[in-house]
């Protein structure tokens, strides 16, 4: 009896450590097939014609692949920086805010009217880096409330934005601002540091280390958002760095707009529709970061999304607006025209 005890035992045993392995296996496979949704390619179209012919040198694309299962309408455009005909542009206003088309009309009908920075409600203020012919039109924030421990504490941080010099070349980066609107940055991410610590006397031997990461930015042409998605073709998002979603914002779905460049010469700028239950539910910070990755670019950024996300090709637009009333007004828009 202690034998055959023993034995069924064993057998219990053995059974249990195969269901077991045989549920971890499938935990794994499931995982797996997880990564591998959230990495597939998407199936893109090329749009020629979109109210009229697009120029030499401008590409649109249309996409409604699903992203992992989901319900999605997402359109890219692509610019050859090299080509002299087209101008990248930027545009803004002063106290009050436009829609998109507004900006279209107000800007003699250029060929891409893109949203970009964020903005305050309350000032009709940009967020972030501006830059018109080499001169800065806006700026940066430069503190935000802390979050976690520093929740109760005013934090200096360094916001990206994305600028275009004379020779066309494209950099991704983080600014820094002076008084005098005197912009530099820094290739690397810049961990943000609670504002009364950073003015202390004690942290000079810091601040020449920070003065060393930052360098002049003479771009001709900027435009600021962030976080930043991509760095040296890896996806790198910057959110703990920049302090623009708290929690886990960073996974939330939602209409997006960002641009990014590739390692030939190209502009891509990308909007993804959202907060259509059953056409198109919009997508995370790491599928958009995956999908200009898989475009791809080499840096990118997220700009303003949400309600705010918007793309006019020829005054037409791309995605649907999520917001009731249509397109949201904004402070500040990215522009491709002709010369």
């Amino acid at each position: 009896c202690h034998y055959v005890f023993l034995m069924t035992y064993y057998h219990i045993c053995v059974e249990k450590y195969i269901f077991m392995l045989m549920k971890k296996i499938s935990l794994l496979f499931i995982f797996l097939l997880i990564i591998i949704a959230t990495q597939a390619q998407l199936h893109w179209k090329r749009i020629d014609t979109f109210q009229t012919p697009l120029p030499l040198g401008l590409q649109l694309f249309y996409t409604n692949d699903s992203i992992e299962g989901k319900p999605n309408i997402a359109y890219y455009i692509e610019a050859d920086l090299n080509n002299a005909d087209l101008i990248f542009d930027v545009d803004t206003t002063f106290n009050r805010r436009l829609t998109p088309t507004d900006f279209y009309k107000k800007n003699n009908e250029p060929i891409v009217v893109v949203n970009g920075t964020f903005f305050s409600f309350k000032t009709n203020q940009n967020l972030n880096t501006i830059i018109k012919n080499g001169k800065p039109l806006s700026y940066n924030v430069s503190t935000a409330k802390g979050l976690g421990k520093d929740s109760v504490a005013q934090v200096k941080m360094y916001r990206s934005a994305i600028g275009i010099y004379k020779n066309r070349k494209t950099d991704v980066a983080w600014i820094q601002s002076d008084t005098t609107l005197h912009l530099s940055a820094s290739q690397v991410p810049i961990n943000p540091i609670n504002e009364k610590t950073f003015l202390e006397r004690k942290l000079k031997k810091y601040k020449r280390e920070l003065n060393r990461k930052f360098q002049n930015w003479d771009v001709e042409t900027a435009i600021g958002g962030g976080p930043v998605l991509l760095q040296d073709g890896k996806i790198t998002i910057t959110n703990n760095e920049e302090l623009l979603f708290a929690g886990k914002g960073i996974y939330d779905k939602h209409p997006r707009t960002a641009m990014g460049y590739t390692a030939n010469g190209k502009l891509i700028i990308l909007v993804i529709q959202g907060r259509f239950s059953t056409k198109a539910e919009g997508a995370n910070l790491l599928q958009e970061a995956s999908i200009l990755q898989q475009l791809g670019c080499i840096e990118a950024l997220n700009l303003d999304g949400g309600g705010s996300s918007c793309m006019l090709v020829n005054g037409k637009e791309t995605i649907t607006p999520s917001e009731k009333t249509g397109q949201r007004a904004l402070p500040g828009v990215f522009i491709i025209r002709r010369k």
